[in-house]
């Protein structure tokens, strides 16, 4: 009798162990709560009327907030997403020119319940322009230029394929008579490096026949009163030729409004060929399709 009511006995603790040992551990999260109250904001440094996409530093302010969240995670609309617990980061964008970019927050609760929201935001982010052309430029502050018509070539044309005057090249003093020798350009510089430039023509600038109904002018080549003076922000870039270091600084820089630097030839981009402390020599491809240079002088 003692040994069956062992024996029962033994059973029993048997199955209740299988049995324990076929329960599943069960986990919980708690309450799944999604984020709420969520707001973001994006200020995009110095951005005022004259400057609606900042002051090309591409620096951008984010902040977000929440109840009832555990981190943020932000996609910034140009390739990269970041994690970021505290909801505030200071952003740079990258990308030289003015983008307009989407900034999406996802706002992650507990058991990972998911909000969003998104804000677009218009960035400039200027050129970094390399020390050294900025110093020649400029000075570090501003520096006047002029026509070198001491300097043979320093009005001359080529074939756009070509960076050289080899159809003409005019020689040193030859055209006074065309007027753009007194003009003077004025490179000045800020303190977020973005370079402006102010050309004096003296009331009058020498335009090329191609390019005389680029100006909204008729007539033949010659001397037009146009207005050039007025401080022009310069956007720079890469040179967009086939240039090589060997022949080019492979810097160029575009002129808003009539897009003149010293001679009207109907274009608004120029290649920096060449530039030290006291001489620079440009190329641009003129509105008769031609390549056009000028060489330039420090002025003193």
């Amino acid at each position: 009798m003692n040994k069956n009511i062992f024996k029962n006995a033994l059973l029993v603790f048997a199955s209740a162990i299988a049995f324990a040992s076929c329960q599943k551990t069960e986990y919980t999260f708690g309450d799944l709560a999604s984020p709420s109250d969520l707001t973001l904001t994006a200020t995009v440094t110095g951005v005022d009327a004259a400057n609606p996409g900042g002051n090309g530093s591409g620096a951008v302010a984010i902040t977000t907030t929440a109840s009832k969240v555990i981190t943020y995670k932000i996609d910034f609309g140009d390739g990269k997403v970041l994690m970021v617990p505290s909801g505030t980061i200071n952003y740079k964008y990258t990308t030289p020119g003015t983008n307009d970019y989407t900034i999406t927050v996802s706002a992650v609760g507990v058991g990972g319940s998911i909000s969003n929201i998104s804000k677009k935001v218009k960035v400039y982010v200027a050129f970094e322009i390399p020390a050294a052309i900025l110093q020649n430029l400029t000075g570090g502050s501003s520096k006047r230029w002029a026509c070198d018509k001491d300097a043979d070539g320093h009005f001359g044309v080529g074939p756009n394929d070509g960076f050289a005057p080899i159809w003409y090249a005019a020689g040193a003093n030859s055209r006074a008579a065309d007027g753009f020798y007194d003009d003077e350009i004025t490179f000045a510089k800020d303190a977020n490096n973005q370079v402006t430039m102010d050309v004096d023509n003296k009331g009058n600038t020498f335009v090329l026949g191609a390019a005389v109904g680029f100006y909204g002018l008729s007539g033949a080549e010659g001397q037009y009163p146009l207005v050039t003076k007025g401080v022009k922000k310069l956007a720079f870039m890469n040179a967009s030729s086939a240039s090589t270091p060997a022949i080019s600084t492979r810097i160029e820089f575009s002129v808003p409004g009539n897009g003149i630097v010293c001679i009207g030839m109907g274009s608004t981009n120029y290649e920096i060929l060449s530039l030290t402390s006291t001489t620079m020599m440009l190329r641009t491809i003129g509105k008769d399709g031609l390549a056009w240079y000028q060489k330039l002088k420090v002025k003193p």
